[in-house]
């Protein structure tokens, strides 16, 4: 019989299944707290990567666009830092905390209200503060769509432009969003004569806007954003579930094929799901939504259990445990292609429904006032999911010796992956070359994968080196590009040589904000990618990699050992005492 903890987790997802179908859940926490004291600033996850708060002196929430002059100009005059936070605040890296106690941090929760469209052209201006939900309802009405957006929908505007979030495409303009940018204006500092902060417009000629496309927050305050749209038309989704042979050759093929299509490969089961994505006539008869499973209310009593079961199973060491769970878990999404409806629930494929209802999803965001009892399932308050987002950018070219590299060390023992295939196994998708100077500058291939992460920095995870060798084979051999809102901070080593266009950036910062009121020592960690001091534990958290076994915890027999297929890296193995 499976152990205790296993019967618990299958008993979830069958629960899980019977559940109707969009619950209203609570609504996210405020990502800002303020005290007597201070404010602090987390991330939706309720924790960075080093564990550590975020804290600034005060925070505002300017409504119009002279507000937002107004705010910058007094930090200025004042010799403050400035950092800028959305309602939703999802990046992982600390781009939003000031490293200083003299500061201010702007919310554009309140920044919201403009959407203007502009029907014959073709285009729609926004408040950066503006939702991605509300942005993409507001131009489905209108009789367009918005084509490039990532997958999940709590965000904003601002947010997305500011660290390249995507969808996936090669085709068009591509699946990243700041490809789809016509135009932005910027709040940046000014002298005393210019009232200390001034607003600037970048469009289309303006060789600034490419460095202004994705800017993280270093460049000044985005205000309104100009993105370019098409007419409405709708989608027809088919997830088709099948080995992984071939998959370091088929992916080339799946990107032209499909303008929308993306890959999910699960190592352990050998097995990828291939998305067929594509473009449809508005008239095509099917009014289908995606509401991605992982994206979707979770009741707190299942998330919780989910989170103590997966706990329980790493403290037993129990590999065969994880793999049945992952077995369960792809299951379970075949059953319901992931999240894809027909209707009220999924009939079958193709599911066919209008772009604004397909492209992205997020229905655990939205509140009921008396609802306390949903939420989502990584929501910190709950004690529920807890767990890395690695995600590495590849040149297309690339990828598939990277896919290789990632066999070869699965066929070495399968069950190693079975963490992995538990969250979302490699979720592969495509974006096209990009003129930005901190984007992707040749067509590529983003993989992301989570895994879990221990409550206590301290406590060492069930395969750490596995992980961690796939982390470091993506960015050391085979130098992905680190994505600039995910990632553990040893993804950045080395970041700033593997953009070409970091020095137009550079350029660019230092024009428009000469004295860096808008960068931080967190900032400047991640374009520069310093690896920093090493201390007991800190390649347990991906702070560092280790060189000596204090790095790891070989108090519980975890161990600084090289790579078992890529031999330079270095990663914190468990060794059985003799």
């Amino acid at each position: 019989m499976p152990p205790p903890q296993v019967v618990l987790l299958i008993w979830i997802i069958t629960l899980i299944s019977v559940v109707p179908l969009r619950l209203m859940a609570m609504p996210p926490q405020s990502p800002i707290l303020c005290g007597p004291t201070g404010c602090k600033i987390s991330n939706s996850y309720g924790k960075w990567g080093d564990r550590k708060d975020c804290i600034a002196w005060k925070v505002v929430y300017p409504a119009t666009e002279e507000d937002l002059r107004s705010a910058v100009a007094e930090a200025v005059r004042s010799g403050m830092k400035v950092k800028v936070v959305s309602k939703f605040s999802h990046t992982i890296p600390k781009l939003a905390c000031t490293g200083a106690n003299a500061s201010i941090l702007i919310s554009t929760e309140k920044y919201d209200s403009m959407i203007d469209i502009d029907v014959p052209n073709m285009a729609v201006t926004v408040h950066s503060g503006v939702p991605l939900r509300n942005l993409i309802d507001k131009v489905e009405e209108a009789g367009l769509s918005l084509v490039a957006a990532p997958y999940w929908e709590g965000v904003s505007v601002g947010g997305i432009i500011s660290t390249g979030a995507h969808g996936s495409s090669w085709w068009g303009r591509g699946g990243s969003v700041h490809d789809h940018v016509i135009g932005l204006s910027l709040v940046v500092p000014a002298s005393e004569s210019d009232g200390y902060a001034k607003i600037i417009t970048l469009d289309g000629q303006d060789p600034l806007l490419d460095a202004a496309r994705v800017s993280l927050g270093l460049l000044g305050v985005i205000s309104k954003v100009k993105l370019s749209l098409e007419k409405a038309f709708k989608r027809s989704i088919t997830y088709n579930f099948t080995g992984d042979e071939g998959l370091e050759h088929m992916f080339m093929d799946h990107a032209n094929k499909y303008e929308f299509g993306d890959i999910t490969w699960y190592p352990s089961k050998h097995t990828a799901v291939y998305r067929y994505d594509s473009r449809v006539p508005l008239d095509t008869p099917g009014n289908g939504v995606f509401d991605f499973l992982g994206f979707q209310s979770n009741s707190v009593v299942v998330s919780k259990s989910i989170r103590a079961a997966e706990r329980a199973l790493e403290t037993a060491g129990n590999a065969s445990g994880k793999c049945l769970l992952a077995s369960t878990t792809i299951a379970y999404k075949k059953l319901i292609a992931n999240g894809l409806r027909n209707g009220l629930i999924f009939t079958g494929y193709p599911v066919i429904g209008h772009q604004g209802r397909m492209q992205t999803s997020g229905s655990c965001l939205y509140t009921s006032p008396s609802r306390t009892d949903q939420t989502c399932a990584w929501d910190p308050r709950i004690d529920g999911l807890s767990f890395y987002e690695s995600t590495a950018i590849f040149p297309a070219r690339d990828f598939g010796a990277f896919v290789k590299d990632v066999k070869q060390l699965r066929d070495q023992n399968p069950q190693n992956f079975c963490g992995l295939d538990i969250y979302n196994g490699l979720l592969i998708r495509f974006v096209k070359g990009s003129k930005a100077a901190l984007g992707q500058g040749e067509d590529s291939i983003v993989v992301d994968f989570n895994y879990y992460r221990a409550g206590k920095a301290t406590t060492p995870r069930l395969r750490e080196d596995v992980f961690e060798e796939v982390e470091q084979m993506a960015f050391f051999r085979h130098a992905a590009r680190p994505h600039w809102a995910k990632n553990r901070k040893v993804a950045f080593i080395g970041a700033a040589g593997k953009y070409p266009g970091m020095a137009v950036f550079l350029k660019a910062r230092q024009q428009l904000d000469p004295k860096g009121v808008f960068s931080s020592e967190w900032s400047d960690e991640l374009l520069f990618g310093k690896e920093g001091e090493k201390g007991d534990g800190c390649a347990l958290e991906g702070l560092c990699i280790c060189s000596e076994d204090r790095h790891c915890s070989p108090g519980n027999g975890y161990f600084c050992r090289p790579g078992l297929v890529y031999k330079e890296a270095r990663v914190c193995r468990f060794e059985r005492s003799s």
